[in-house]
């Protein structure tokens, strides 16, 4: 539901447009971001790409509003809302900071978190989007381009409802699909999944000690009816701030169902 919340302001301001005045489905979409980004403060959570994105492009849009013509805005506030969309996606991945990640890691287990197949799953979720919202933007300025006046209120020529809407739309839905689809094909079975962490041990323990005390940790870590295996350590210990005697060693090993 969290990516939904993200959602928000773009699938208010997608219902409203055409359906009301301009300023009001702008207006309300950017209270919707405003209070989306307020209450994600006040719950402490992460920072979120999308919803500071969306405060700015509707900033961006009600200005637009205020200060263009009525023509204007109906043959490009849409492809703009768009472009919107796919900038703020866009630059957070290519900052590190895929909008489908920030929304997955919420609840989700630190060694969740940081396996491979995480990152690998919420970055194509996330290129997948974006691919999406690229493809929304330029159907939605073929009318405007092609025919100088296109209008999204236009039902009746086709060039104009299909690629203002159907197009768009459609686009959408399939990335919501895969969504959905995806992660299910693309995770790999649980034995498979190479997990992270740390132990303690004395500084002068020797591999086979080492070993020993990883698989333990690991096992703690698994829970009951798990058990850890293809466990490794890392090739250097840190020693710990103010004990010289003890070192934090980092390791991985993989979960499979305890043998009976």
């Amino acid at each position: 539901m969290g990516i939904i919340f993200g959602f928000a302001p773009w699938i208010v301001y997608w219902v409203l447009v055409g359906n009301v005045p301009f300023h009001a489905a702008v207006l309300i979409a950017l209270a919707v971001a405003v209070a989306a980004f307020v209450a994600a403060r006040v719950a402490r959570s992460p920072g979120r790409t999308l919803e500071i994105g969306a405060v700015a492009t509707f900033l961006v849009l009600a200005a637009l509003t205020f200060t263009m013509s009525s023509a204007f805005m109906e043959r490009w506030l849409q492809p703009l809302s768009n472009a919107g969309i796919f900038l703020v996606a866009l630059v957070g991945a290519l900052v590190g900071r895929p909008f489908v990640r920030e929304f997955a890691v919420v609840g989700q287990p630190k060694e969740v978190i940081e396996s491979e197949p995480f990152a690998r799953i919420t970055s194509t979720l996330t290129w997948i989007w974006i691919a999406a919202f690229g493809g929304m933007t330029v159907s939605s300025a073929i009318p405007p381009l092609v025919q100088g006046d296109a209008t999204i209120l236009d039902t009746r020529t086709p060039l104009s409802f299909l690629c203002y809407w159907v197009v768009p739309f459609s686009l959408l839905g399939v990335a919501a699909l895969l969504t959905r689809i995806l992660p299910d094909r693309m995770l790999p079975p649980e034995e498979e999944i190479v997990r992270k962490t740390t132990f303690v041990a004395f500084a002068e323990a020797e591999i086979d000690q080492l070993i020993y005390l990883a698989t333990e940790h690991a096992n703690r870590e698994v829970g009951a009816g798990k058990e850890a295996y293809d466990v490794r350590i890392g090739s250097k210990g840190v020693p710990l701030v103010g004990d010289d005697t003890r070192e934090s060693w980092p390791s991985t090993y993989k979960v499979r169902e305890r043998k009976r």
